[in-house]
């Protein structure tokens, strides 16, 4: 058996990894890798295996870091199952339909500076319609369920607690070649455990092979308890100083995460009474609406949490509102009164939240709330390493504004989660482990925690496009 990393090695970002087993080629992930515009084009462009050899794809969740270059894959050949939960499938249907509008627009953009330098235009990476027929190919299950990859190969899909629908990938596989059984187990991302809404992240006692995100590696979250109460001072002094709170976050799951938070605190009376809250998101609202079709994946606690909510919505309450127009989302520029606006996307490098900066960012009454890992060289990281001149669509703003990070919102596990998380395979320990998605920082002091505190000999860190004989 081979396993080739071919995304999400050394970096956060294009989840993709290739295992080939007795003429078998399965794909774990199809993501974009998201970052600087020219290397994103290239890498994102060009796949280093041949789309049409590949057998199948197993989709561990529908962040764009790991589903979003699925409607190239299928373009350039693709042709067998996308297989991932019905939840995720759902998602998908949404966000890489999204995901094709804004490559056209990038397209429209680029191809506009070309013009003006005599340049031939470039195609999209994909478009809408391309999306749309890559929908053709998935293939759903529900967690739990056996289903049969290929002769010998058996997958099952086990909750995650990441996001909803995400699931951590369970393959049995006969290798013939070698004469055993072998179980992989590849982690997708793992929950951060506590959090709302979804259950906690499975526990597996034995596995061969692990191939295990490495996001947090090095750090730690704090409660749920203590980033709800840090979010309702942030909102409480914001608001008494006539500011606005400006979220940027990402359109799944963090979104829902945080109205969630807010319905809580406006039912339990800890939202000053009268400060409205705007989810300025097309996506985020469709989003919203598959969470609100998909209770079957959420955890017991919030069920109840359902039950005994008063309007019976754990995504509603009087004070919020969905925005989808265009001119609504403009409109809310011109008013001045303290007010909550989340707004995609949760890095701040495209889509309606750049509005929301620009006209905000110079306040010093404001608050940016940055609620998720941000990428090296977005907009978003810039304001989580204290940038006080940014440039917004070209033009430079100073940030007057202040700016908290909060963490805690994180649907990743962090650095004990995950040393917990590796501790349960008490039966069988893998004898193989690799680290992807995660910066070469974090990954190195995760595997030395492997190492040091639970005795793993062989804990690797793979480089972009390295192979492994396992």
């Amino acid at each position: 058996m081979r396993i080739t990393f071919h995304g999400a090695a050394h970096t956060v970002t294009g989840s993709c990894h290739l295992i080939e087993v007795d003429g078998i080629r399965i794909l774990l992930d199809c993501g974009l890798y998201q970052g600087p515009r020219a290397e994103s084009r290239e890498r994102n462009t060009r796949f280093p295996f041949d789309p049409t050899s590949i057998d199948v794809l197993v989709l561990s969740h529908a962040h764009i870091d790991h589903s979003g270059n699925i409607p190239n894959l299928v373009k350039r050949g693709f042709q067998g199952d996308i297989i991932c939960t019905h939840a995720t499938r759902d998602l998908c249907e949404a966000m890489l339909q999204d995901s094709g509008h804004i490559q056209e627009k990038d397209a429209e953009f680029i191809n506009k500076r070309r013009r003006e330098h005599n340049e031939p235009p470039i195609l999209p990476l994909y478009t809408q319609a391309d999306a749309l027929a890559s929908l053709r190919n998935f293939h759903s299950l529900g967690y739990l369920e056996p289903h049969a990859l290929a002769p010998g190969i058996t997958i099952i899909l086990h909750d995650a607690g990441h996001m909803l629908g995400s699931a951590m990938v369970d393959l049995q596989i006969e290798d013939h070649s070698s004469k055993r059984t072998v179980r992989l187990i590849f982690s997708g991302d793992i929950g951060h455990s506590g959090m709302p809404i979804l259950r906690q992240p499975t526990l597996f006692r034995e596995a061969d092979i692990l191939i295990m995100e490495s996001t947090y590696g090095g750090r730690a979250h704090p409660s749920a308890e203590e980033t709800e109460r840090l979010f309702e001072q942030i909102i409480t002094e914001t608001y008494e100083r006539h500011g606005k709170i400006i979220i940027p976050a990402f359109a799944v799951g963090r979104t829902q995460q945080l109205v969630y938070t807010l319905n809580k605190l406006y039912n339990e009376h800890d939202l000053p009474l009268h400060i409205p809250v705007y989810v300025d998101s097309p996506l985020a609202v469709d989003i919203t609406e598959v969470f609100r079709q998909h209770p079957e994946a959420y955890s017991d606690e919030t069920r109840d949490v359902l039950d005994r909510d008063p309007d019976g919505d754990l995504f509603g309450f009087p004070r919020l509102e969905y925005i989808r127009d265009v001119e609504e989302s403009k409109a809310l520029n011109d008013r001045h009164e303290p007010m909550i606006i989340i707004s995609a996307s949760g890095m701040a490098e495209f889509g309606r939240i750049l509005h929301h900066l620009k006209n905000n960012i110079g306040d010093s009454r404001n608050t940016i709330v940055i609620v998720g890992w941000q990428a090296p060289d977005t907009l978003g990281r810039r304001l989580v390493e204290g940038a006080t001149k940014v440039r917004i669509f070209g033009e430079e703003y100073r940030r007057r504004a202040e700016v908290a990070v909060l963490n805690g919102f994180s649907g990743h596990a962090d650095h004990d989660g995950l040393v917990s998380w590796v501790r349960a395979f008490d039966m069988r320990r893998p004898r193989e482990v690799f680290l992807v998605h995660g910066e070469p920082q974090a990954a190195e002091a995760l595997a030395a925690s492997f190492r040091s505190d639970l005795g793993y000999p062989s804990v690797r860190i793979p480089l972009l496009h390295e192979s492994f004989e396992v």
